[in-house]
């Protein structure tokens, strides 16, 4: 290109261009401005109360870290499991008056969740503690039998059993045993205590054997055995099995007694 034809497109290029059309500002003015603002800070407002409630539901109900979960109502607390198909398999019901469970098997167990202390289906009961202490002043009541082979009271306390308005049996196919290894045994009753055995023998095993209680019979002796005290006695037995004493002497003076026999 010659440097004449470079000056005149250079010219050209300058020469003055047609008026540019109006210019626009971009953005929002006016009462959408307003509205913009007014959302936003709606929204600031609507968070704050948010987490002003969130903060407050956790105060209320006791959410934290290191704390229980707490539930409360004012009528009743119910969980319910449930199995895969959703038919409820387990429900705990803690209302007013009463704590309820429904499941299959109730189970409970030590801290550590090794020990089996308690457990009931619907065919028996089982505790399994080492100790059940009853602590009520009536005590237990059972309706049906009680399987256990200890009954123990505490130490340096006594065990009674009783039957206020009925009668109380102890039986045992091979035999029932009563001991008192370092105290006495008292066999009480208001009536007749009868003592029965059906094919063995009653055997009464001790250093002395006493008989306290029993009627003495009146014998009139002669002047010499009458100045002397009475201390020695005869235990004569009626054919009813009655036991009394008669005054001892050279013979035997329970024929002399008979007529004790006679009131027996």
């Amino acid at each position: 290109i010659t440097q004449e034809q470079f000056i005149l497109a250079s010219q050209s290029l300058h020469l003055q261009r047609p008026g540019c059309d109006a210019v626009y500002p971009v953005g929002l003015y006016g009462w959408r401005k307003r509205c913009l603002y007014f959302f936003l800070l709606l929204l600031l407002v609507t968070m704050i109360v948010n987490l002003a409630l969130t903060v407050w539901i956790i105060k209320v109900m006791n959410f934290s870290v290191d704390s229980l979960l707490v539930l409360r109502s004012d009528k009743n607390v119910t969980l319910n499991a449930r199995n895969e198909q959703g038919l409820l398999t387990g429900q705990l019901t803690v209302g007013p008056e009463a704590v309820e469970a429904q499941c299959q098997r109730l189970e409970v167990r030590s801290r550590d969740g090794g020990t089996l202390l308690f457990t009931a289906d619907e065919e028996e009961v089982i505790m399994a503690a080492e100790k059940f202490t009853v602590t009520g002043s009536e005590g237990a009541v059972f309706g049906h039998s009680v399987e256990t082979p200890l009954i123990q009271a505490r130490a340096s306390e006594d065990l009674k059993l009783e039957s206020p308005t009925r009668t109380l049996t102890m039986e045992a196919p091979r035999g029932v045993e009563v001991s008192a290894a370092e105290g006495s045994l008292k066999v009480s009753g208001r009536k007749d205590l009868r003592l029965e055995s059906t094919e063995g023998e009653i055997l009464l095993d001790a250093n002395a054997v006493q008989f306290g209680g029993l009627p003495l019979g009146t014998y009139t002796a002669s002047p010499r055995q009458a100045s002397q005290e009475q201390t020695v006695y005869e235990v004569c037995v009626c054919p009813s099995g009655k036991i009394y004493l008669s005054p001892a002497e050279s013979s035997s003076t329970c024929q002399a007694m008979s007529n004790i026999c006679l009131w027996s």
